[in-house]
Order: C-alpha cells, then sequence, then structure tokens
C-alpha cells in the first residue's frame, strides 16, 4: 500500500465490461492464460482452469470457442479467467451492461451466491456500475462518484442482508435516495453555475431535448417526472440525461 505500481497488481483480477477473450483460443485456454502469464505448470495450470470452469457453470464448454458461445457464457469464461489467479481483489467494470436483460439477472444471481456460500478465493469486489439498482441488489457499501473531477460525493452503506428483494418498500426507497442524491447534486451545481454571455452548453442531441420535452408534455407526466421515471421511458441512463436537463434549464424550458 502507498507504493507506485510498476507492473500487473499482484493479487487483483479484473472483469472487463466487454468479454476480452481471444477469440483463437478455446474456453480452457482463455481460462490458462493468466496461469501461464505467472509461470504456473502445465498440469496445475490446468487443474485450476477446469475447477473454474466447474465453479462458474461451463462444465462441457472447456473446447468450444468464444464464437460458439452466447453472450452471457462469454462473460462467465471471463469471470472463470479472473478467479483462477485466486485473487485477493475482484474488479468487475460493469461487467453485465452487454448483456441482455434476463442473461445478466441469472449471472448476476449466480455471482452472488457464489460469494455468499464462499465459493470465491476472494476477500473483496469491487464493482463499477451506472445502474443504482445493480448496486443495491449486490453491494455492501456504494459510493457515489462526481465527473469533472472525479470525487466521492456520497458513501452509503446497504444494511439488507442477502439474498435481497427488489420488491422489498426498504429496498425500493434506498434506490430512490441515491437517485434522489444525485439528481438533487446535478440540480443544484447548474443553478449555482448560471449562464453567462459567453458559456458554453454542454453538447447534447437536439432531438433528445424534443423527445424529453414531448414526453414530459404527455400523459402521465403532464410536465413534471423523477428523473429515473423519465429515463426508464426514454431508454436512456440518469446520467445521460443530466446535460439534457442541464441545457433545458439554461434555455428556460424546465
Amino acid at each position: 500500500l502507498g507504493k507506485p505500481l510498476r507492473g500487473p497488481a499482484e493479487g487483483v483480477a479484473m472483469v472487463f465490461q466487454t468479454f476480452a477473450l481471444f477469440p483463437w483460443l478455446t474456453v480452457l485456454q482463455n481460462v490458462e492464460a493468466g496461469l501461464e502469464a505467472l509461470g504456473v505448470g502445465a498440469r496445475e495450470r490446468r487443474e485450476r482452469a477446469l475447477a473454474a470452469i466447474d465453479l462458474i457453470g461451463l462444465d462441457g464448454f472447456e473446447n468450444a470457442y468464444p464464437r460458439e458461445l452466447s453472450g452471457g457464457m462469454r462473460q462467465r469464461v471471463g469471470f472463470a479467467r479472473a478467479l483462477v489467479v485466486d485473487p485477493t481483489i475482484l474488479l468487475m467494470d460493469e461487467p453485465f451492461s452487454a448483456l441482455d436483460v434476463l442473461t445478466a439477472e441469472t449471472l448476476r444471481t449466480d455471482l452472488l451466491d457464489l460469494w455468499t456460500q464462499g465459493r470465491m478465493p476472494i476477500k473483496s469486489v469491487l464493482i463499477v456500475t451506472h445502474n443504482i439498482e445493480e448496486a443495491v441488489f449486490m453491494c455492501d457499501r456504494i459510493l457515489v462518484l462526481s465527473s469533472n473531477p472525479g470525487r466521492v460525493i456520497a458513501e452509503i452503506k446497504v444494511p439488507f442482508k442477502h439474498p435481497r428483494n427488489r420488491l422489498d418498500p426498504d429496498f425500493r426507497k434506498l434506490v430512490d435516495d441515491i437517485y434522489a442524491k444525485m439528481t438533487a447534486r446535478q440540480t443544484n451545481e447548474a443553478t449555482k453555475k448560471g449562464l453567462e454571455l459567453g458559456s458554453w452548453l454542454p453538447q447534447v442531441s437536439t432531438n433528445l431535448m424534443a423527445g424529453l420535452i414531448e414526453t414530459l408534455a404527455m400523459a402521465p407526466y403532464h410536465g413534471r417526472a423523477d428523473m429515473p421515471e423519465i429515463a426508464r421511458t426514454l431508454h436512456l441512463e440518469v446520467d445521460e440525461l443530466f446535460p439534457i436537463a442541464e441545457v433545458l434549464q439554461y434555455l428556460g424550458f424546465a
């Protein structure tokens, strides 16, 4: 701790947003790749890779190539490749965002089951996500970051035990509270800044601006809506709405 890194961090493994597999290697070879880079012998490498593949639910697909797998299965290979090196910390950069809703939910639940049952060789998991509900569902502690400059603006401890129920009123309230913290901060910053002569407006699509105005004007909103709800209606992330709302506020439309 406290020392500059001059190479790969020891005890840390990464699961990427995209599948990041070598297309010319089989599932088994992809999982073995990290161990080979660490200098692990062929026999031990094979045993550990097979165990990781079995753990993550891909038994029987060892000789398949990435092109022969579904998106969910390819991401499972990514998890197996990360876990096979026995990391202390697992870093995940939006690992479910490239998957369809059902596949993402299945993989998310399977991963949580492995974690809560103590079947993964890790002590901590750090996940980056734009999905607040996902953060509340999976995490014990949530850090909300600002942009430009990036810094921690809120720390929220999640008090619920696993398994968690998304329909529980307390769960929904915590999700809504985090949304409120994020949207209130964005609104306050826009109000403080104001618009001066020569100020630059955020670069946003005029089509998105028009779409937001028209959607807000129609039923059931009639001019007012919560950011999470309108984001779902427009199939956008909440943080994608922030610059649009800021421009509308500057121009006097909000």
